[in-house]
Parts: C-alpha cells; sequence; structure tokens
C-alpha cells in the first residue's frame, strides 16, 4: 500500500471538495456512500445509467447505484451516451472540483475529464497496471491469480493507465469467488476514495506512472464465455466456475438429456479419461473427467430448476457412469479467455 492512515477525519480541516460521482454497478455502491456522508464534500450529483428492462416481466428497475443514490436523496443523472456535447455541457454547468468515477459503464471523453480542476479519478479493482479493462475481478479469479487489489488512478484518456494515486494488495482465496471478491475489492475502495481525495484535497496527492510493461487486460466478458470446456484442466474450469458468477456463469448442455446445467460449485480430485466423460457417481455428486484431473459438481441448477446439490442431481437426473457430458467442440471457452 502506497498510504495508509485511519478513513476517519480525512477531510477535516479541509476546504470543501464538490463532488461529481460517476457510477453504477455494486462495486460502486461503498464508494458512493462514503463521498455522500462525508461532511466535506459536497455532493453535486451522481451520474449512472438509465434504468433497464429486468426480470421476467422486463419492468425498468434502477442499477445498484441508481437505488442507493435514491435512498441518500442524492441528484440524479442518467445518460444514454455521456459522452455526448449536450451532456458534456450539462455536467460542466454543475462545476464539480473532482469527478470520481467507479464501475461506471461507459467511456469519457477528453472533454469531460478536462473539466475538474482537480482531475478525475478512478476506483479500478485491481492492482494496476495489471488486469486494466471492464472484468478485473472475474479475469483474476479465472485465471488462477492468488492476489489482486483496489488502485486509485487518475484518469487520462486511455483505459485504466492514468498514474496511481493509492493502492492496496489483496489475497484471493481458493474459495472466492467473483461475487464474495467483489464485495471487499468494494469496501476497500471506498476506504481508499477517501484518502485519495483527502491527499487531492491539500495538494499532496501522488503521481506514479504505471509500468507499461507490466500491463494486462481483462476484456468484457461474454454469454458463450460460461461454456464449459471439458479438454481444459479441472483447476481451471474451477476457477472459471468461480470467477464467471453470476454471469455469465458456467454451463454445459447434457447429450442424452438435451438440457443445459449450469455450475455453481466443483472441486478438483485425482482421476481420468475422455474430458466430459462421467467416471463416477457417489452420495457427492457426478466426477467429470478433464484434460487434466477430475471435477466434482458438487452444486448444479438444471435450467428451468433451482440449485441443488450434486447429490440431489444424480438422484434425480440418474446421469450414467461412462456417459458424455460434452455436447459439442463449440462448447468451449478455447479463445475466449482473458489475455494478458
Amino acid at each position: 500500500m502506497l498510504f495508509q492512515q485511519p478513513v476517519v477525519g480525512y477531510l477535516n480541516g479541509v476546504k470543501r471538495m464538490r463532488v461529481l460521482f460517476m457510477g453504477s454497478g455494486p462495486l460502486a455502491c461503498p464508494s458512493l456512500r462514503i463521498v455522500a456522508e462525508t461532511p466535506s464534500i459536497e455532493l453535486a450529483a451522481v451520474v449512472t445509467q438509465p434504468e433497464r428492462p429486468s426480470g421476467r416481466r422486463l419492468q425498468p428497475a434502477p442499477c445498484p447505484v441508481m437505488a442507493l443514490a435514491r435512498s441518500l436523496g442524492s441528484r440524479i443523472l442518467a445518460p444514454e451516451q455521456v459522452a455526448s456535447p449536450e451532456w458534456v455541457s450539462e455536467l460542466a454547468a454543475l462545476n464539480p472540483d473532482v469527478i470520481v468515477v467507479a464501475d461506471y459503464g461507459q467511456i469519457l471523453p477528453p472533454a469531460l475529464l478536462a473539466l475538474p480542476p482537480l482531475g478525475a479519478v478512478n476506483v479500478h479493482p485491481s492492482r494496476l497496471p495489471r488486469y486494466r479493462g471492464a472484468a478485473p475481478v472475474q479475469w483474476a479469479i479465472a485465471r488462477g491469480e492468488r492476489e489482486t487489489g483496489v488502485t486509485i488512478i487518475y484518469m487520462n484518456e486511455r483505459m485504466d493507465a492514468g498514474d496511481v494515486i493509492l493502492a492496496e494488495t489483496v489475497p484471493i482465496a481458493d474459495d472466492d469467488t467473483a461475487v464474495t471478491l467483489s464485495a471487499r475489492l468494494a469496501e476497500l475502495g471506498a476506504k481508499l476514495l477517501i484518502q485519495a481525495l483527502h491527499l487531492i484535497g491539500v495538494g499532496t496527492a501522488p503521481r506514479h506512472p504505471q509500468d507499461e510493461a507490466q500491463a494486462t487486460y481483462a476484456r468484457k466478458l461474454k454469454k458463450e464465455d460460461g461454456w464449459i470446456t471439458w479438454s481444459l484442466p479441472a483447476i481451471e474450469i474451477r476457477n472459471r466456475i468461480r470467477g464467471f458468477q453470476p454471469w455469465p456463469g458456467a454451463f454445459f448442455r447434457w447429450p442424452r438429456r438435451g438440457l443445459l446445467v449450469h455450475v455453481h460449485a466443483a472441486v478438483v480430485e485425482q482421476g481420468g479419461g475422455e474430458p466430459g466423460t462421467v467416471i463416477a457417481i457417489d452420495g457427492n455428486g457426478p466426477v467429470v473427467a478433464c484434460g487434466q484431473d477430475a471435477l466434482r459438481l458438487v452444486s448444479v441448477q438444471p435450467e428451468g430448476r433451482r440449485a441443488m446439490e450434486g447429490a440431489a442431481f444424480c438422484a434425480g437426473y440418474h446421469p450414467a457412469p461412462g456417459e458424455s457430458f460434452r455436447f459439442s467442440d463449440a462448447d468451449a471457452w478455447g479463445s475466449s479467455s482473458g489475455k494478458k
């Protein structure tokens, strides 16, 4: 970590700071709350994504940040395209000292980045320059990393490439999923953010250039990333099951039943055979051969049903030893992994 002090009292004695907050997803919520509740910060407005159709009835629903901003009584702006000249002009009229961006989902144009006199800062859930991009938490787990972190940066025109203000490393537990790890990183991000705003307010915020030679990327996930490729090593498949929760998940299509099955949890076991073949059935769920070792499916969800333990799946659906869960070669992650 580059800087550490208690959060309480950070902005005491600092000139009141006018902040424009931009965020949408759950990772941004702790940061929004701490900004809104810090007495020395004036929250000019919350810029977030418009309501989107959700649920079976596709009724308009707010994103997590919009819902939180409503509960806080904050002014809310929800542009479809924040880069449009009209929206840049409207945000300029708010006269922010600083723009804070966290889990927003839109690219900020240079004209918007240039608005605040104290700069635009981003809360990014990785140790930059590693895992720049849209899905750093998911790909860090999927690629078997043992640690990640949070970085607060000054934003520039390149994605996640600005100078570092603060950063802290976080270990990734063996049972972490993208959901559990994101929650921890979101809380840490809020604490680091308020520290960074203090440093900016008193004029002592450091600027540490990123090492471009160490940069890696975490591209946006696609639905097809969820297909399980049984020819991969079991540990890699398990990491992807953990990393791709809650979306796109990890799933296979069972040829004999034509049934799509989501896998929520699995453990690596010794075993071999043709990848995708069921090599054992016992009281703890089916064991499936992979490219290296095997996976025991301990929690699954057949399409149209609720999640169930692997043992209940065996009792209710009767997979047989020797049959294959491999639907086709198209059911593959293959080239769709997050590349360095």
